[in-house]
């Protein structure tokens, strides 16, 4: 399969779908080599995503340290004990989920004086094995990352239920940011990243379809 290839052609319907909004491309490189990871750095690209902290240290820190406007993107759950290392790599955290964290980065920030940006995970389908921030609990949160904690905001970020329509799931939370006046929405993987850019993603979260058979 070629990468490069499989690369450009999410770019050509990033162009083809999006339509006011720019949409940023997240290429996650979870599991994956060097190899095929500096295929997609010598294009140019920027912004790249992964899920595992420890898995990220050992494959970024030598990377950044001569390509350092790469913004690395942590898009999988984020345990407290980990908070230090992302604040040392990441530009960006899209799972920010609960009050304890939330107070934990904003003392880590304030340690290494380096701001991060944030989305804050909206459970938008109130499932119980999912992490992030119910509807009702959204304001009141993001109040305190804000007011309190001076976080750096800029959008929320949704996993919809698998084996339903993501549409309006991905309608409800582009509702929401506007209520908060919040301008980025983090929505849309392989299965499911051209009805989020038609739907007013900004940044979409693509590793599969990249660097695997499309799914979609």
């Amino acid at each position: 399969m070629n990468i490069l290839k499989q690369y450009e052609t999410i770019n050509q319907e990033i162009k083809k779908y999006s339509s006011n909004n720019f949409v940023n491309l997240i290429v996650v490189t979870k599991g994956r080599s060097f190899d095929d990871i500096k295929k997609i750095i010598d294009l140019g690209h920027i912004h790249f995503g992964e899920n595992r902290v420890q898995e990220c240290i050992d494959k970024w820190e030598q990377i950044l340290k001569i390509n350092a406007n790469i913004k690395l993107h942590l898009i999988g759950k984020l345990q407290t004990n980990k908070v230090k290392d992302v604040i040392k790599l990441f530009s960006y955290v899209h799972s920010l989920d609960n009050d304890k964290l939330a107070l934990k980065i904003s003392v880590e920030e304030n340690n290494h004086k380096k701001k991060l940006f944030h989305f804050v995970q909206v459970n938008v389908g109130e499932e119980r094995q999912k992490s992030g921030i119910l509807k009702q609990d959204l304001s009141n949160f993001i109040n305190y990352c804000k007011n309190d904690l001076r976080l750096n905001i800029i959008g929320l970020m949704c996993l919809p239920p698998l084996n339903e329509d993501p549409v309006k799931y991905f309608l409800e939370l582009k509702s929401l940011a506007h209520t908060h006046k919040l301008k980025e929405l983090s929505m849309g993987m392989s299965n499911d990243y051209i009805p989020a850019i038609k739907n007013g993603s900004t940044f979409i979260r693509v590793g599969s379809a990249i660097f695997n058979q499309k799914t979609n």
